[in-house]
């Protein structure tokens, strides 16, 4: 008696317990938009930004989602990082050109 095949959130990509994820949008956002990413790592690029997130869960992520949206940043990229819950995202809160 397990539990059902595609239930819950880990049928979604995320697992219950949260997990590590990189997510991109495009162009270099500036340190008024990164301020509405606190709880986010926050890594610039030529031409685009990096927002590391930590023991993120699906409804964190989400929340990420409509902050991009609401804000009109484009999405290029949200991808979950390989390992533990945590691990992968650089130590450092923002970087600069």
């Amino acid at each position: 008696m397990g539990a059902q095949a595609g239930a819950g959130p880990e049928r979604a990509g995320v697992p219950p317990g949260g997990g590590a994820f990189e997510i991109r949008v495009r162009g270099r956002v500036g340190a008024a938009l990164t301020s509405a990413f606190g709880e986010l790592t926050v890594r610039l690029r030529p031409a685009e930004t990096v927002l590391y997130g930590a023991e993120l869960d699906q409804a964190a992520l989400y929340g990420i989602l409509d902050r991009i949206q609401a804000l009109g940043l484009e999405l290029l990229e949200v991808r979950r990082l390989p390992g533990t819950a945590g691990a992968g995202g650089p130590d450092a809160r923002a970087e600069g050109p």
